[in-house]
């Protein structure tokens, strides 16, 4: 057993079979997901686990080259904004308008649904190199 971070065994996993510029998701419960992309569903109750803690726990498991958002969360969900600026500071970010987020995550390794019910909390994490 794992002393501490990650202990959900299907989110390890997909974090360590990640390559450089590969990438996974984090969603709330109503993104949806692409057909042929693995639903790690993490959601227990209406916000929990939130995607606050959800994106501070990953981002401690995986080595982050950048991340894309929606181009609309900063003005329609400030607070969820905040968080991602505070749990990635120095990352380099893309906005894009959510239609092109969700035909981006098509792409993705795997997406992990929270239970967060707050507007456009979802985030694309690219995955980097330890070297």
């Amino acid at each position: 057993m794992k002393k501490e971070g990650i202990l959900n065994p299907d989110i390890l996993a997909a974090i360590a079979a990640l390559g450089h510029t590969d990438s996974i998701v984090i969603a709330d419960a109503g993104l949806p997901v692409p057909k042929d992309v693995p639903c790690i569903d993490i959601s227990l109750t209406r916000g929990i686990p939130s995607f606050k803690d959800t994106l501070r726990a990953v981002a401690g498991e995986l080595v982050i080259e950048s991340y894309i958002v929606a181009e609309e969360l900063p003005g329609k969900n400030p607070h969820v904004w905040t968080e991602i600026q505070a749990a990635l500071t120095g990352f380099p970010c893309e906005k894009i308008p959510h239609e092109s987020f969700k035909k981006q995550t098509q792409e993705a390794k795997a997406v992990i649904r929270t239970g967060e019910t707050s507007s456009y909390a979802n985030i694309i994490l690219i995955a980097g190199v330890n070297f």
